[in-house]
């Protein structure tokens, strides 16, 4: 089975009919780290699947990069607002490490959305996109850049190990010092 359909299908059941039509619009493609795939002030026009690697999120403020989120595989994605609305994304995305993906252009997402069961699919995996920016935000607002860390370690503590310090360190919202800081003391604590 094709990893996107088997991805498809955790959130709802799609026929063969439907999935030929969604594979015949798939186009495979490979990402090296560094590979941006959606630029801020440019229009996103694909939806993306990432089969194997991780992706990280970040946008530009006062002349650093501020990592928002990682997208680890499978999962998948796209810059939102811009391939909704088809105005320049607000974010970057680009590959941390050797990654596959397939991406679909947008006219082909869109005329899916005509066949309920794929309707359901997006619907579905909007609102679970929804609910993981709110925890984010949620976490931000009230837990200290140690708990977050914490977090991470107990959640997806492989991903400690995928990302590198500056970025993970932009995510928590703190200097790769203050990691540093906190992964000596996490680790005293164990």
């Amino acid at each position: 089975m094709h990893p996107f359909r088997a991805f498809i299908e955790q959130y709802h059941p799609i026929s063969d009919e439907v999935w030929q039509e969604a594979e015949s619009y798939l186009e495979r493609m490979e990402a090296t780290p560094g590979t941006l795939l959606v630029k801020e002030g440019k229009t996103c026009k694909h939806l993306f699947f990432l089969e194997q690697g991780l992706l990280r999120f970040f946008v530009w403020r006062k002349g650093v990069d501020v990592t928002k989120f990682f997208t680890v595989a499978p999962y998948s994605f796209t810059s939102l607002q811009s391939f909704s609305n088809q105005e320049p994304a607000l974010e970057n995305v680009d590959a941390l490490e050797d990654s596959v993906i397939w991406r679909m252009k947008r006219e082909d997402a869109y005329r899916l959305l005509e066949r309920p069961e794929w309707a359901v699919f997006v619907r579905e995996l909007t609102q679970q996109v929804q609910g993981y920016t709110e925890n984010i935000l949620e976490a931000l607002q009230n837990q200290t850049a140690e708990e977050r860390y914490r977090n991470l370690l107990e959640n997806q503590g492989d991903l400690l190990q995928r990302v590198p310090l500056k970025y993970l360190a932009s995510y928590l919202g703190i200097t790769p010092q203050s990691l540093s800081r906190i992964r000596k003391k996490v680790v005293l604590d164990r």
